[in-house]
């Protein structure tokens, strides 16, 4: 067992082993040290993804949770690069975005064609992966479903400060009904958090950016395409992010100005359907 710094991916897969402890043994945490001759903490700091476990470690902890070989070697697989400063994965692995988000204690993001995913509204969710055409219809919902579910964080008593950088053009883009894109400007208006708008004559931001700070944790820097999630825990990456955020702050409409805009879009909305019927943003 090796003391190093956690990363979201070391404690995601910490987690996995502890529910898996939970539903495939009857051992609580000091229980399961003692069937393992291990000191309690062990247990506890491995769970926690606060230190990295050794094989032989994993594959006593999983044969006692009653695993087979083929499940060892390919959890193996997946915790071999847990600890990496850098890492990739699919997208549709959602649990270690969602544990980051429940985790942090401020979120500051910059999205530039779509809305946060922490505020949209559920109809502005599914026209997003029905519009992509890369997921397959049957998993649209289930997809739309873990997006709302994420947002249960931002009700919490303790809820994350947030602060999300949107770029016009999320504005602009004619994505769904009139009605959905109204029901979305209201939610970034009325919402618990901070928001600043990003004008379109402000061109040199190229790809969203999330920066989570936590209260025990290092600081996660985290981007996302169509085929990929990265996670960056590098002091570099998150140097880097916090000039992004420097400079936004330096070029963006301040919150009052932001919520102005955001009336102008939802007064033309209005307008729109009461004048031509023409769909405009």
């Amino acid at each position: 067992m090796t003391a190093t710094i956690s990363t979201p991916c070391s404690r995601e897969l910490g987690d996995e082993l502890r529910r898996l402890r939970e539903t495939c043994t009857q051992f609580h945490g000091r229980a399961m040290a003692i069937q393992l001759g291990w000191d309690p903490s062990k247990v506890s700091d491995i769970e926690l993804g606060k230190v990295r476990a050794s094989e032989i470690d994993l594959v006593q902890y999983l044969a006692t949770c009653g695993k087979d070989i083929d499940f060892v070697n390919e959890f193996r697989s997946r915790y071999y690069n847990a600890f990496d400063l850098y890492f990739a994965q699919v997208p549709d692995n959602l649990r270690t975005l969602a544990m980051t988000e429940a985790m942090a204690t401020k979120i500051i993001s910059l999205d530039i064609m779509t809305m946060p995913g922490l505020v949209q509204v559920e109809e502005y969710a599914r026209e997003l992966f029905v519009d992509s055409h890369i997921e397959a219809p049957e998993d649209i919902e289930k997809y739309v479903r873990a997006r709302i579910e994420r947002q249960a964080i931002m009700r919490k008593p303790n809820r994350p400060e947030c602060l999300f950088y949107v770029h016009e053009l999320a504005l602009r883009m004619r994505l769904g009904s009139a009605a959905v894109r109204e029901d979305q400007y209201l939610r970034l208006l009325f919402n618990t958090h901070i928001l600043r708008i990003v004008p379109t004559n402000v061109v040199a931001f190229r790809y969203p950016c999330v920066l989570y700070e936590f209260e025990k944790a290092s600081p996660v820097v985290f981007s996302e395409t169509d085929m990929a999630q990265v996670f960056a825990q590098d002091k570099v990456a998150v140097a880097r992010a916090r000039r992004l955020f420097q400079r936004l702050d330096a070029v963006a409409l301040d919150e009052e100005q932001s919520r102005s805009k955001l009336m102008e879009y939802i007064s033309g909305l209005r307008e729109d359907s009461h004048g031509s019927g023409t769909d405009l943003a």
